[in-house]
C-alpha cells in the first residue's frame, strides 16, 4: 500500500484562482497534483481543500466550514494515514468571525489534538505537518473581497506563523512557515497562491516529506 499523505486546507489547497477556467487550476497546476507527481507512486496524495474553510470557527454566513467536525469522517475515508498536511488559518481572520490571531492558534491547537485521537492512524503512529499560510497581502483591503474579509485581516494572518511555530512545538508536530519558501499571491485579490507558487510549494514539500515518514 502506498503512504497516504492527506492535505486538508481552504481555497489555497483546492487550488482557487480568480484569474484561472473555472476559478480553479488545473490537475497539472496544484499543488497537491504538483506533489503527488514529484513524491511518484509509492505515495498517495490525497486533496482535501474547500474554499472558506476554518480550523474549528462556525461562519455565520456559510455552513459547513469547520475542519474540526470534518475531521473524523475524512481521516477515517483516508485510512491509515500517514501525515496529515494541514494548512488553514486564512479564513479565519475574517472580521465576522471575531477570532484574533492567538484564538486562531487555540484553534489549530484543538484541532490538531482531536486529530491524535482519531483512530486513522498508520503503523507510524499520528504524524502531523502544520504549515503556516502565506500572509494575506496589504492590497486586500483594496480589492474585490476587502469587504468579506473585513478590516484586521492582514494583521491577524501576519501573527500566525509565531502563533502556529509555537501550537507545532508544543504539540510535537512539523511545521513549516509557507512565508519562508518566496511565495506570491495573484495581485487581484491579493489572499491565493500564484500558479508559480504552487510549483515551489509542491517542490518544497516533496522534499520535506519523505524526511517525515
Amino acid at each position: 500500500m502506498r503512504r497516504h499523505i492527506v492535505c486538508l486546507g481552504d481555497s489555497n489547497t483546492h487550488g482557487y484562482s480568480p484569474e484561472a477556467p473555472f476559478f480553479r487550476f488545473g490537475e497539472e497546476e496544484r499543488w497537491t497534483c504538483l506533489l503527488q507527481a514529484l513524491l511518484g507512486q509509492n505515495y498517495l496524495v490525497v486533496e482535501e481543500g474547500l474554499p472558506g474553510r476554518t480550523t474549528v470557527f462556525e461562519d455565520p454566513v456559510e455552513e459547513g466550514m469547520p475542519a474540526l467536525p470534518y475531521l473524523y469522517p475524512c481521516l477515517n475515508s483516508h485510512a491509515p494515514v500517514d501525515l496529515l498536511v494541514i494548512m488553514l488559518g486564512t479564513n479565519d481572520t475574517k472580521e465576522r468571525l471575531g477570532a484574533n490571531a492567538c484564538a486562531i492558534g487555540k484553534g489549530l491547537t484543538r484541532l490538531v489534538r482531536k486529530a491524535r485521537t482519531i483512530d486513522c492512524w498508520g503503523p507510524g503512529g499520528a504524524n502531523i505537518l502544520v504549515i503556516a499560510p502565506l500572509a494575506i497581502g496589504k492590497g486586500v483591503e483594496r480589492s474585490p473581497v476587502a469587504q468579506e474579509m473585513g478590516a484586521g485581516c492582514v494583521e491577524k494572518s501576519l501573527r500566525l506563523p509565531g502563533q502556529f511555530r509555537a501550537a507545532a512545538r508544543e504539540l510535537g508536530c512539523s511545521f513549516l512557515d509557507a512565508n519562508q519558501l518566496g511565495l506570491a499571491q495573484n495581485t487581484v485579490d491579493h489572499m491565493h497562491l500564484t500558479k508559480e507558487s504552487h510549483r515551489l510549494l509542491a517542490q518544497k514539500l516533496a522534499e520535506l516529506i519523505p524526511t517525515l515518514l
